[in-house]
């Protein structure tokens, strides 16, 4: 398999990625082969697999421009991906002008991508970093640059809480980033789950299976468990909805039925 000029030598190209099959549901050119045959085995049990990505990435414009009309100006995107049009710092900087964006993966094609986006990008960068590991993303020099903790941040955390495992106590690692933000700062959020799929769970489960092949295994939670990580957070209107629901720009109903597959919702501390 020949390695593209941007693909960093330190990583695996025969091993499928998360991140690089994402790029590949919305149309991205940041892929391998392995990433889309293992996309297309997922679709084919899913086969609206795209139109939730599209959802997301949806929701997630709808969020941005909601915080900085708020007056948030200062995003933290932790599980950001490979960057794709429509990006947080494009759309936060429409709505306001010199708004300032950290991006954090701890995919390497992710985070070299981002770096020759964000080339000679003053007030954005990117972290290699992991969710999971809260005061290293905290401390960065990324983000000890752009970001003032001691002003509301905007943190998402878009269709990445449904990959890690209970066992690595993703509701800890939410709750310290939490308590390092202050008062008046917003929690973006979008999470995978069973409700809402317009599928039976039984064939849902086979795309599921499929990222448990992949070594990132797919964690569905139910609509509770996802609003346990708004603990310390007062929701916003109109709360945690399927993504589709969540201040739309257009009529819910018009939206694919895959769309659905899963909930979004915007914290705000107190």
């Amino acid at each position: 398999m020949e390695r593209p000029a941007w693909a960093p030598r330190s990583i695996d190209i025969s091993v499928p990625s998360v991140s690089r099959i994402y790029d590949f549901y919305l149309g991205g050119s940041h892929n391998f082969e392995v990433d889309r045959n293992a996309a297309r085995k997922a679709m084919e049990f899913m086969p609206g697999l795209p139109k939730v990505m599209q959802a997301n990435r949806a929701f997630m414009r709808r969020a941005v421009r909601f915080a900085a009309r708020e007056g948030v100006t200062q995003f933290l995107d932790i599980g950001s991906g490979i960057p794709t049009f429509g990006n947080v710092h494009e759309v936060a900087r429409a709505a306001a002008p010199g708004a300032r964006v950290v991006y954090v993966d701890h995919d390497p094609v992710a985070v070299a991508h981002s770096q020759a986006v964000l080339a000679g990008d003053a007030d954005a960068d990117v972290v290699a970093a992991d969710l999971l590991g809260p005061a290293e993303i905290l401390a960065s020099p990324q983000v000890e640059r752009l970001i003032d903790l001691n002003r509301p941040v905007a943190l998402l955390l878009v269709a990445i809480l449904h990959f890690v495992e209970d066992a690595d106590d993703p509701y800890g690692a939410v709750a310290e980033l939490r308590d390092a933000l202050a008062p008046g700062s917003l929690l973006i959020l979008t999470h995978a789950s069973y409700e809402g799929i317009p599928l039976p769970v039984e064939r849902a489960e086979g795309a599921v299976d499929v990222y448990k092949d992949i070594r990132n295994p797919l964690i569905m939670r139910s609509r509770d468990e996802i609003a346990r990580f708004f603990e310390g957070y007062d929701m916003v209107e109109p709360g945690l909805v399927q993504m589709p629901h969540w201040r739309p720009d257009s009529a819910p109903e018009d939206e694919d039925p895959f769309a659905f597959s899963g909930f979004a919702g915007v914290g705000r501390t107190a």
